[in-house]
């Protein structure tokens, strides 16, 4: 009996090892909490990838990844993964690649590879309608107010460039962001204006405040590849150049319309 059990344990470690190495599939890794780039829902919807039994995922990320999986003769497999456990996940062979609105900064590629950028945007904040910081055009009017980011992100480090700030402690996650905003807990967030966009058009008491003279950063994101595997990141690149400006600007437009009500 206990011979029998053995072999079969060792059939299932040996199935699940060929489940997660299966070069038919393509793993892509996304915390599924940053509309509109990547979001979760409970609806399945034509656009929509199902990631567990109640759960579908949607997004501009996740339509690039049905494109680059699709070009590669793969089948999709969207992992849902904390943001900081993106990288790890990704080292540790949990997932073959990253498509969550990540952009490449000296830190990330000393761990990880990166493609060409798949989408190109410019960084705003987000205030309260009725804010006196509505009409402001540069970011140095944002000394002595509250300004929150997100944790381990650019959104969090571009706040150290306004002298004289209340650099709000950071949060793991966006909805939690907009309900400091909400709550008067912050005078303004970080964020891509395609984000601001999309938070806006779910929360009217919200408004975005773009500048002449802004922040300091790269706003373009790019997917992530684990340092030993350049043949996937050889191949997404080759079908990443595929997807023309166009369609890349249509997805986000349509990501940006379709996305849900930001909510905890």
């Amino acid at each position: 009996m206990k011979k029998l059990i053995a072999i079969l344990s060792l059939f299932l470690l040996c199935a699940c090892s060929n489940a997660e190495n299966d070069e038919n599939v393509l793993r892509v890794g996304m915390e599924c909490n940053y509309a509109p780039f990547n979001w979760t829902q409970i609806e399945e919807g034509p656009s929509a990838v199902q990631i567990s039994e109640v759960d579908y995922a949607d997004g501009y990320d996740v339509q690039i990844a049905k494109l680059l999986a699709e070009d590669l003769g793969k089948e999709l497999v969207i992992v849902k993964t904390e943001w900081d456990g993106l990288i790890p996940a990704l080292n540790a062979g949990q997932i073959d690649c990253i498509i969550a609105g990540m952009t490449e900064t000296p830190e990330r590629a000393k761990e990880v590879n990166f493609t060409s950028p798949y989408y190109q945007s410019e960084m705003v904040v987000i205030v309260r309608k009725d804010s006196e910081l509505v009409n402001i055009t540069d970011i140095q009017q944002l000394s002595g107010y509250k300004v929150l980011g997100q944790l381990n992100t650019t959104y969090d480090e571009i706040i150290d460039q306004i002298d004289g700030v209340v650099h709000l402690t950071p949060l793991s996650t966006y909805p939690r962001m907009i309900l400091s905003l909400t709550s008067g807990e912050a005078d303004a967030i970080t964020a891509e204006l395609p984000v601001a966009q999309g938070v806006v058009a779910a929360n009217p008491d919200l408004t975005i405040v773009s500048f002449e003279k802004g922040f300091i950063v790269d706003t373009s994101v790019s997917i992530a590849v684990a340092k030993d595997n350049t043949q996937l990141l050889n191949d997404l690149e080759a079908s990443l150049s595929k997807i023309s400006q166009d369609v890349r600007n249509v997805l986000m437009l349509d990501a940006t319309s379709n996305q849900p009500a930001v909510e905890e």
